[in-house]
């Protein structure tokens, strides 16, 4: 815990545990593994209005309907 006194008030702030110590070495891997894959894309957007993200959603799905059709 960490105590801070600041104008006559004292604040008790707990410490929160670090996500490092509640994984396994070979979890934290996988997870570290995935994050760098996520921070590489594909990325999309940013879309000026919610339709136009939706017009590019519709088309994602015609796209992958088509690539399931064709295997």
């Amino acid at each position: 815990m960490e105590f801070k006194v600041s104008g006559g008030v004292i604040n008790i702030v707990p410490e929160l545990p670090v996500a490092d110590d509640e994984y396994t070495p070979a979890q934290r891997r996988v997870i570290d593994a995935r994050l760098r894959q996520a921070r590489k894309g594909p990325y999309h957007g940013p879309f000026a209005t919610a339709e136009e993200a939706i017009a590019f959603l519709r088309k994602e799905v015609r796209k992958r309907k088509g690539e399931k059709r064709a295997s």
